[in-house]
């Protein structure tokens, strides 16, 4: 038999029987269009999260209070009893980090900012010295940011957001506009670039002014982040985070043997932690979609079977013609592989429309990735194979006269 005879043959089967084959391809649709579904939002979510960390550049390093991963509640417990990392801190390793091209702080708070008759209550509030926007790769796309003259005396100037300029300032040129952020006048100097949305929560509602003017507003009672950019040339990551390591151990007066009192990391920290957790989640996905497929294959096999019994006299009737063994085996292999397959293509039809209708309802980032489609595809082809080997062997092994004396 023909190859191509036999995939006519197939389609005939399958289309003759059209709900039946739906049907039985449920389980392969779930399994592979919750695959497509996870995969698709999981490298979204790993290119969108790792294009943020990357922000701060590779050689960024952030000293603070609290590790960025803890398991225990005891763990968190021991980390709050840790002293705050101050601006004393900063101005300790701005002066002492002779490894580091550039060291700046940040903290922040939520509050309020009021222009006119607009007002937000949710605001993001940054306290910046004057190297964090270009620490943060945070381009400025109209006016300019802080200078350290302004810095250091604890200037009211500001920068803002998009949202701050398109949803308060209105029509204009916002430079030079007085807001007032948590009931104190600042000036706006500068607007940052629009960084979109994430998980369907704005990235650009925010303010940033002096560190020093948001310390003598809010106080410093609070913990601070710390950055140091090792720079590109020079000493290694290693040198500059063993120089870190050994400023703020002497600013805790910690022993030889005592633990350090603080946090060190870098984007290689954070970038490890986000691929934990994402091969965890992809390993859980993986584990249920192989449940869904391993049911769908059953049961493809279990239709495959029953329709080796509908169609006994019809093998009959080959096989006297002169069919042999290996064009029945053939015929249904391909029937159930092509059934298979049909349901992979469906499954990754439905999975990259529902990640895609994540996305348009909460902005949670997506990205189809080509390897994932081609998998899905092989997989359930895979499964239809298998699990069509044994009504296919059953169907080729049928004697011919017995064949031709089933009933219709």
């Amino acid at each position: 038999m023909q190859w191509i005879e036999a995939f006519r043959l197939a389609l005939q089967s399958l289309w003759a029987n059209k709900l039946r084959s739906l049907l039985t391809l449920i389980g392969v649709i779930i399994g592979v269009s919750s695959v497509i579904t996870v995969v698709t939002l999981t490298n979204g979510a790993k290119k969108f999260v790792t294009s943020k960390i990357n922000t701060y550049g590779a050689s960024t390093i952030t000293i603070s209070k609290m590790p960025q991963n803890f398991m225990t509640m005891d763990e968190w417990l021991d980390f709050q009893r840790r002293k705050d990392v101050t601006y004393d801190d900063y101005k300790a390793v701005l002066e002492g980090c002779t490894f580091c091209a550039s060291v700046g702080a940040q903290r922040t708070s939520t509050g309020g900012v009021v222009y006119g008759k607009q007002n937000t209550t949710d605001s993001n509030i940054r306290g910046w010295t004057w190297t964090m926007p270009a620490i943060s790769n945070q381009n400025i796309t109209l006016g300019r940011s802080f200078t350290q003259v302004e810095d250091e005396h604890a200037t009211h100037v500001a920068i803002v957001g998009a949202d701050i300029v398109n949803n308060m300032l209105g029509p204009g040129d916002p430079l030079g506009k007085e807001i007032r952020v948590g009931g104190t006048p600042y000036t706006v100097v500068g607007v940052g670039e629009a960084q979109g949305k994430m998980f369907g929560n704005s990235m650009d509602n925010w303010v940033a002014v002096p560190l020093t003017a948001f310390l003598h507003q809010y106080g410093s009672h609070a913990t601070m982040t710390v950055y140091a950019d090792a720079g590109s040339g020079g000493a290694s990551m290693d040198n500059v985070m063993d120089q870190l390591r050994a400023i703020m151990r002497a600013r805790r007066h910690l022993g030889p043997a005592d633990k350090d009192a603080f946090s060190i990391d870098s984007s290689a920290t954070f970038q490890n932690i986000l691929g934990q957790v994402l091969n965890n989640f992809g390993a859980v996905v993986a584990a249920i979609a192989s449940i869904s497929l391993v049911v769908g294959g059953i049961v493809i096999m279990n239709i495959m079977l029953v329709a080796v019994t509908e169609r006994t006299r019809e093998i009959g009737v080959r096989k006297a013609l002169g069919a042999k063994r290996k064009d029945i085996l053939l015929q249904f292999l391909i029937e159930s592989a092509l059934l298979s397959l049909f349901g992979g293509v469906i499954g990754i039809l439905l999975g990259i429309a529902l990640a895609k209708g994540i996305t348009l309802a909460i902005s949670f980032p997506s990205a189809v990735e080509l390897w994932s489609v081609i998998a899905s595809l092989f997989v359930s082809t895979a499964v239809g194979l298998f699990f069509g080997i044994y009504p296919a062997y059953k169907a080729a092994s049928l004697d011919p006269i017995v064949a031709l004396r089933a009933e219709l």
